[in-house]
């Protein structure tokens, strides 16, 4: 749904009838409940790339395979994102959040009857379950920060949701070494995987209960300004409009060159997490666990900097510096990392790990931010959904190229290649124009707090 901005001014109320404005408490428990599904539906995106070794062992696939149980989030997305941005739109939060949280308890159930080393086949089709699923999750951090969320809190919220996605990706790492153990009796190994099935199994069974019963569509009292005019209005879906958005974001060259830059930096670095098990023992032989504890390392890292990066973004609103500085840190940190490996010191990797989640992962919500400011008043689901879109169509390109680069030279250079390219995303994001078109809007409007 869409409204211009100067459309937002002339819908201001009289000032008799200041608008009503409540943040209720309970919008941490709707972004907690989030947080917790979104968080194990990432870390099956790295389930069995986390120990590529164990999988091509008892399955006896080859590494590309292992590649594709990953993959396949991409795949799936690009197909999707448009009728699934549609539906969200059409029918709200509650809607979504079933479809994405119930999806994921499906897909974690259908892997448990992969323990056959002959059933890979069953772990793809528990993995594109839940890539599935995925797309009615990716999309519900700002949806859910400018829902429920005052606007101060709508960067910080953002982030929070965002963090999410990021836990997962620290369990993913983290789990699967925990649980899954090299052996050279196959029947330890799927000892190992059927733990690991089952316990991902119990966990989503509370929150699958908590989102049945309680995950609503909207608060009551809007939380912001922003809303309570929409609201004051009774602005109604219409695909008219859905669509009008997706052309206006097309025609949009900011938000279009945003998009590239922000598509390489993920990417890039979603594959570097993908191929993280395969670098690390080309240097270190035998040092799965300290692949798991590298990868949540890095992810720890970069939750808590996600966290601070938004709480930046909500008091100095300088979102195109700040994605700059992270951006360009990034590329630096994968140096970090080149050369640590290069050289064989493990405390130096575990170090640059540490460092690279801080920029990496920290840019992740800055830029979902930055992108709401370029494209508002445009819908924040829409707009998520054909980054991520443009994301996962790039994570393809970059998972391809750096299974070949790893088979034909050493992990350094093939992670040359992804800093070069992310310093070429580096010189699009200089170029994106710094309008912030939602902190704009916040200032023009007033409102009573009740």
């Amino acid at each position: 749904m869409e409204v211009e901005s100067k459309q937002i001014e002339k819908m201001l109320p009289d000032n008799s009838a200041p608008l009503k404005i409540k943040a209720y408490k309970k919008r941490w428990l709707i972004l907690g409940i989030f947080i917790y599904y979104a968080s194990i539906n990432s870390l099956q995106w790295l389930e069995y790339s986390s120990i590529t070794n164990l999988v091509v062992k008892y399955y006896n696939v080859n590494t590309m395979a292992v590649d594709w149980s990953s993959t396949v989030y991409f795949a799936v997305y690009p197909l999707l994102v448009i009728p699934v941005s549609y539906l969200i739109e059409m029918q709200g939060l509650r809607l979504a959040g079933l479809i994405g949280c119930i999806g994921n308890l499906v897909a974690v159930a259908v892997k448990v009857l992969s323990i056959h080393n002959d059933r890979f086949w069953v772990v793809m089709l528990g993995q594109t379950i839940g890539a599935v699923s995925q797309l009615f999750i990716v999309c519900l951090p700002t949806k859910i920060a400018s829902v429920w969320f005052k606007e101060n809190e709508v960067s910080t919220a953002c982030s929070l949701g965002v963090s999410g996605t990021q836990m997962g990706f620290a369990l993913g790492f983290i789990l699967p070494t925990l649980l899954v153990h090299d052996s050279n009796n196959l029947d330890d190994i799927g000892e190992g995987l059927n733990t690991l099935c089952w316990t991902l199994v119990g966990i989503m069974i509370p929150v699958t209960v908590a989102t049945i019963t309680y995950f609503p569509n909207e608060p009551k009292l809007p939380p912001n300004k922003v809303q309570a005019i929409l609201r004051e209005n009774n602005k109604k879906f219409k695909s008219k409009d859905f669509f009008n958005s997706i052309k206006k974001l097309f025609k949009s060259k900011g938000f279009m060159i945003h998009l590239v830059a922000y598509s390489i930096n993920i990417a890039g670095i979603n594959a570097v997490a993908i191929f993280l098990n395969q670098f690390v023992l080309q240097y270190f032989p035998g040092a799965d666990e300290d692949v798991g504890w590298m990868g949540l390392l890095l992810v720890v890292t970069g939750l808590i900097s996600s966290v601070i990066f938004g709480i930046c973004l909500d008091k100095t609103h300088k979102y195109k510096e700040l994605s700059l500085f992270i951006y360009i840190s990034t590329a630096i940190s994968i140096v970090f990392l080149m050369f640590s490996m290069k050289y064989e010191s493990k405390v130096m990797t575990y170090i640059s790990c540490g460092v690279l989640g801080v920029f990496a992962c920290g840019y992740m919500p800055v830029g979902f931010e930055f992108a709401m400011e370029l494209t508002y008043p445009l819908e924040e689901s829409t707009t998520t959904g054909i980054i991520l879109s443009s994301v996962q169509l790039f994570g393809v390109i970059f998972v391809v190229m750096l299974g070949f680069l790893n088979k034909v030279m050493e992990a350094f250079w093939s992670l040359a290649v992804v800093c070069v390219i992310l310093v070429i995303g580096n010189v699009f994001l200089f170029f994106v124009p710094n309008k912030l078109k939602r902190q704009d809007a916040f200032k023009k409007n007033a409102f009573t707090l009740i």
